[in-house]
């Protein structure tokens, strides 16, 4: 008996140095987390942060490009303790000694163990006056920031800032302090620009120091340069423009009619892309965040204004496609259309014909035009599908709805609906909605849909979406969609009087902005004073150039900035002139917009 408990007492002794020989040989040898654990006290994973991809204007000149910076890092427990020389590194890093220790003091909170960035976006000089000084615990990571030599197009390009907990949810490819684009194209294009991380793995002592890498670099990955982007803006207009809407609220937009390509892309007031870089970002963003101007919202595409009298255009091109008027057909104003609530109107020559109505921008003329559209008897008036008609058409022109841009922040703007005016009227008729004869009333669009406009003139009736990449470096085109042109429910055949009339805006004595004639240009243009409840009216003018063949289509919009001709008009001319004959001829006029400040009343009060 005692013989058979010696036994079972052997054989358990065995049996367990058996079980704890297989958990060492499985910890050791199967299950090499625990090797891995054991090595990352001896290793150092740095990430290889890519060059962001450049940004490049149509004609291969930087609008944005990556320069060098460098973070210090630290790793809180192989800081010596004897300490180390804080007036001394807190100057390379140019940070006061107190911002220094806080910084220390954080990454101490986070992990004594694990690397944190204690001063952000060192230059390269900083860098080699830190490798001199030998720092125990501390080091440096390569990284890039973005430079934008021209110091324009803010707005248009975007700005790049750390990503947030929410997106690093989101996102798997971002970790804390990476970067992001969060606006226009930085943003619209992040995935190319980024570019993809590396990782390097270096064996470290026990201070810190690098003493090589690991396995002779054998798993490194080497990071891959953002791709570069050519984009359809030409800086030297962009910045003219620029310089023209100084002092004023509003936008610029021009394309290039025959490929939808966008020139120029003004929000104004704008801002310099450096201020939201460097150490000074924070600041500058609460800055400009609370600026009653707003110079961080991109009014080209998410503004919603009231057309004005551009819109005539719209509306002459359905009634001449509806066959309810005809260029020769005349109406008389007596300073207005006093039908109904009336709509107001300048004093002109009287009685006119479609082109003359064009061009002299009559409003009694289009209140005609519009009434003939929606009570149009073959459609069954305005309650049998006159409206939904006289809608669709509206909608074929690109308002409404989004033309589908590369800004994600585009805006659709408003075409009111009959479903809409049902809910706000009992009964409503042709003269209820009058108001939008004129481009007034409840319509919506924003610049980028006026510009479109303007480009669909200049096509007899069709467009191609408005974009802003020309070529991304490493692919054979763009995305199909900018390819594809998108017509109108108006025949071409339809657009010449109409175009006539834009010709005589600018050409003939009546016209209402002879200010954009620029000989031999052959400039189409129509003006447009646009109604504000808060304030003086808006200014707009939309244009295209020459008249056959264009090459430029453009919309200027100033926000209380009067009549059509008093601002908008001489700013769209000057443009087109600029970019057609390369000059500008007419110092005066470009030195007497620079200096025009425009009142914001509606701005300063909020």
């Amino acid at each position: 008996m005692a013989r058979s408990r010696s036994e079972i007492l052997q054989w358990f002794v065995v049996a367990l140095f058996l079980v704890v020989g297989l958990r060492l040989f499985h910890i050791q040898i199967v299950d090499r987390s625990y090797r891995r654990a054991a090595e990352n006290n001896v290793l150092r994973y740095e990430v290889q942060y890519p060059p962001r991809g450049e940004i490049y204007d149509r004609n291969g000149e930087f609008l944005a490009q990556s320069v060098a910076s460098y973070d210090l890092m630290v790793v809180p427990r192989n800081i010596p303790e004897s300490g180390f020389d804080t007036v001394a590194l807190a100057k390379i890093a140019d940070v006061s000694v107190e911002q220094l220790r806080k910084a220390i003091q954080s990454a101490k909170s986070f992990s004594s163990t694990r690397a944190s960035v204690v001063v952000r976006q060192m230059s390269t000089e900083a860098k080699l006056l830190f490798d001199e000084g030998g720092f125990d615990g501390f080091y440096t990571l390569f990284h890039t920031q973005r430079s934008y030599p021209r110091k324009i197009a803010g707005n248009l390009l975007g700005y790049i800032g750390q990503v947030n907990d929410d997106i690093i949810q989101r996102n798997p490819y971002y970790s804390r302090g990476d970067y992001i684009g969060y606006s226009g194209i930085e943003s619209a294009y992040e995935e190319l620009l980024r570019g993809e991380k590396g990782e390097k793995i270096s064996v470290v002592d026990v201070s810190g120091a690098v003493k090589g890498p690991y396995q002779e670099g054998h798993y490194d990955r080497m990071a891959v340069a953002g791709t570069p982007i050519t984009t359809t803006i030409d800086a030297s207009l962009q910045e003219f423009a620029e310089e023209l809407m100084k002092g004023k609220v509003g936008s610029v937009i021009a394309i290039e009619p025959s490929t939808g390509e966008i020139l120029v892309m003004v929000s104004s007031p704008t801002y310099d892309p450096d201020q939201l870089m460097g150490r000074d970002r924070g600041s500058n963003y609460v800055e400009m965040l609370n600026n009653p101007r707003q110079p961080l919202f991109n009014r080209a595409v998410m503004s919603s204004y009231p057309p004005g009298s551009t819109f005539k255009l719209v509306n002459g091109l359905i009634g001449l496609q509806e066959g309810v008027v005809t260029p020769s057909m005349e109406y008389a104003c007596n300073e207005g259309y006093h039908v109904g609530r009336g709509v107001k109107c300048h004093n002109h020559r009287s009685p006119l014909d479609l082109r003359e109505a064009v061009s002299n921008s009559c409003n009694a003329y289009f209140c005609h035009v519009f009434r003939n559209i929606l009570d149009n008897p073959k459609r069954g008036g305005i309650g049998e599908g006159g409206y939904d008609n006289w809608e669709e058409y509206v909608r074929s022109f690109g308002f409404g709805k989004k033309l589908g841009s590369d800004f994600a922040s585009e805006r659709a703007g408003f075409v009111p609906s009959a479903e809409f005016y049902d809910n706000y009227y009992p009964k409503w008729n042709s003269l209820t909605v009058i108001s939008m004869a004129i481009g007034q009333g409840e319509l919506g669009c924003s610049p980028l849909q006026m510009a479109n406009l303007a480009a669909i003139m200049a096509n007899r009736g069709y467009y191609y979406i408005p974009h802003v990449v020309k070529h991304i470096d490493g692919r054979d085109s763009i995305d199909a969609r900018f390819y594809e042109p998108h017509y109108t429910k108006v025949d071409k055949r339809y657009f010449e009087p109409i175009i006539d009339g834009m010709w005589g805006t600018v050409h003939r004595e009546i016209g209402s902005a002879g200010v954009a004639y620029v000989e031999g240009l052959n400039i189409c243009g129509k003006t447009g004073t646009a109604q504000n409840p808060h304030g003086k009216d808006h200014s707009t003018f939309l244009a295209f150039a020459p008249r056959h063949n264009p090459k430029i289509a453009i919309s200027v919009y100033v926000e209380n900035g009067g009549f059509g001709s008093s601002v908008a008009a001489p700013i769209a001319s000057l443009l087109i002139e600029k970019y057609l004959n390369g000059e500008v001829a007419r110092p005066e006029l470009v030195e007497y917009i620079k200096q025009m400040k425009i009142a914001y009343p509606n701005y300063e009060k909020r």
